[in-house]
């Protein structure tokens, strides 16, 4: 294992839709190999008279995080591959699942695993499955009725006379009257130490059953004709931005990438991540750019 082989691995990774054949052990090799690194530059560093500045305890340094920059990278990329994978899988599809390596293998069946028993869930659930065992449930859960015949009591425990005998109680010349719902409205919608302005006086008329005022529409006091002229949206069917998405309408060109450059945001409001021996098609207006820096190439 060396610099070289993870170099090879990573560019035929990126080459591929498909996952290239690894040996069972490929991570568990790469993490020998830094082990390997990491314990030269130990001994190296112990007998440097200037070990901070030593050209090969640097070199070393290097290397190690050379080796874990590059195997991160084909993880990412052989992550994504696998997901892809069990995906097909657990839509009962053919996947090629050669080539594996042990720690993708366990991610592999996990994941046909999971997606096949979340499948099941959503698929019972639209049949109805799920409703009628719930109503089944809620019908054997159901709490009983309170016995009509015990006395009902008060927060602090003492019984509460019938409803008749509170009734009785009641004077013959003040009969009972149920509040006004309107008058609850009007009081949450003025407050005493607020002032009223006319169409809040609207408002509160309304509320309790009056009439508004002269001036104006009660649902719309700024608008007398109770009309309120509507325009056009121009922004329906644009991006967040305000201008078209279509593809159709951008310009593209397809590069290789020459150079690492990272995540970019591009004039089509997507987002590319950008990595050396990538091969693409981006935005005109940004390939241009990259093209000219000498970040990438232009492929006919």
């Amino acid at each position: 294992m060396n610099l070289d082989e993870l170099r090879t691995v990573r560019r035929k990774e990126r080459q591929k839709d498909s996952l290239q054949h690894l040996r069972d052990s490929f991570y568990a090799d790469v993490a020998r190999y830094i082990d390997q690194l990491k314990d030269e530059r130990q001994r190296a560093f112990e007998s440097a008279d200037q070990p901070f500045s030593d050209p090969e305890v640097q070199r070393l340094t290097d290397e190690i995080e050379s080796a874990e920059e590059i195997v991160e990278s084909i993880y990412e990329r052989r992550v994504g591959k696998t997901v892809k994978l069990a995906s097909f899988a657990a839509a009962e599809m053919p996947a090629e699942t050669e080539g594996l390596t042990e720690e993708e293998t366990d991610l592999f069946e996990d994941l046909v695993e999971r997606i096949q028993t979340n499948r099941d869930s959503v698929l019972d659930t639209l049949a109805g499955k799920r409703r009628d065992d719930d109503e089944e449930t809620g019908a054997t859960d159901a709490p009983s009725e309170p016995d009509s015949a015990a006395p009902a009591t008060d927060t602090a425990g003492r019984s509460k006379p019938p409803a008749a005998a509170e009734d009785a109680t009641a004077s013959d010349d003040e009969p009972a009257s149920d509040p006004d719902p309107r008058a609850d409205e009007a009081a949450a919608f003025v407050r005493e130490d607020a002032p009223v302005s006319d169409a809040d006086e609207d408002v509160l008329a309304n509320a309790m059953g009056g009439e508004p005022s002269p001036d104006g529409d009660p649902a719309d006091p700024g608008d007398p004709d109770g009309q309120r002229e509507t325009t056009p949206d121009s922004t329906v069917g644009e991006g967040p931005t305000g201008r078209e998405t279509d593809d159709a309408t951008t310009d593209r060109t397809t590069v290789r990438i020459i150079d690492d450059v990272g995540d970019i945001l591009a004039v089509d409001e997507r987002e590319y991540h950008l990595e050396r021996e990538d091969v693409l098609t981006l935005p005109a207006a940004n390939a241009e750019p990259l093209i000219q820096n000498g970040a990438a190439e232009r492929i006919d």
